[in-house]
């Protein structure tokens, strides 16, 4: 079920730095119709550290209602606060999302214990399938692949977005969690070699600025033509580097609003971006044939 080409969606705002839902509609309408495997809203590229948790949810329920079945949702429901963390959890599960995405606790930097009592705690408060987010360079933690093979037993652990940037962690996850575990790349400029060790997509930045190119090299990957594959990652390998010079989901905004899908406002502390990134990216856009 959760596979391919899924956009860690954006969350837009309005000129008075607002939730744009009108433009959230046509996003999510628009990303259905390029192709992308599922969609999922309200990860770290969707600004949750800055929304309240009423943003947070309103988002998470829109989705679900906008998408109506069309493609899973795997909203996110991260949080440094166990408690916290079962609240959003558990929203999601009731307003009929399909799995939510749930990232190592952040600066709190608990052990490995703590990562298996954290996520057993989550995992026996709802029923909902339950991927983890695995991102140190973000969460300063990185989940070892014995810890996520311990929690792999759990019914509820299906699966993990893997953003430490080592493939050799595939292969290593497939024995400590099993084949069938569901392993999907966070990190777009490897997801070629992440598939190619034994993932099954990419929960992908990139998808947000061309869903059509992401799920089609999704598709390739999958069915293993891997020559074909190799032409989609020539081409949007430049978009990848570009969009992550400075804060992604910043880089994203800003290709999106080239594209005219909507506005590049982020909130602070992060910025706008600076004109050589922009140039870097609106080069990159060119190369992928998007402009």
């Amino acid at each position: 079920m959760f596979k391919g080409s899924l956009p860690a969606l954006v969350t837009p705002f309005t000129a008075d730095g607002e939730l744009d839902m009108d433009t959230l509609k046509k996003l999510v309408e628009w990303h259905i119709d390029q192709g992308s495997h599922g969609l999922v809203p309200v990860g770290t590229t969707g600004e949750s550290p800055t929304l309240t948790h009423e943003e947070h949810r309103i988002v998470v329920e829109e989705v679900v209602r906008l998408s109506a079945g069309r493609v899973p949702v795997i909203a996110g429901a991260g949080s440094n606060s166990t408690r916290e963390g079962i609240g959003l959890i558990r929203h999601a599960q009731e307003v009929g999302a399909d799995a939510a995405l749930v990232v190592t606790p952040y600066y709190n930097k608990p052990t490995q214990a703590g990562l298996i009592a954290h996520y057993t705690a989550l995992a026996e408060a709802v029923d909902l399938p339950i991927i983890i987010y695995n991102i140190p360079g973000r969460s300063v933690i990185d989940m070892l692949p014995e810890t996520m093979g311990v929690l792999s037993h759990l019914p509820q652990i299906i699966g993990v977005k893997d953003a430490t940037g080592r493939l050799e962690r595939v292969s290593q996850q497939r024995i400590t969690c099993g084949a069938d575990f569901v392993q999907l790349s966070g990190e777009d400029a490897t997801a070629l070699g992440f598939n190619a060790h034994g993932g099954v997509g990419c929960i992908s930045v990139t998808a947000n600025v061309a869903p059509k190119l992401c799920a089609e090299f999704q598709e390739a990957t999958l069915r293993g033509d891997y020559a074909a594959a190799l032409e989609y990652q020539d081409r949007l390998m430049p978009l990848h580097h570009a969009i992550f010079v400075e804060p992604g989901l910043v880089g994203a905004k800003y290709a999106m609003s080239r594209l005219g899908l909507c506005d590049d406002r982020v909130r602070l502390p992060l910025v706008p971006l600076t004109d050589p990134t922009r140039r870097l990216i609106d080069a990159a856009l060119e190369h992928a044939g998007l402009i």
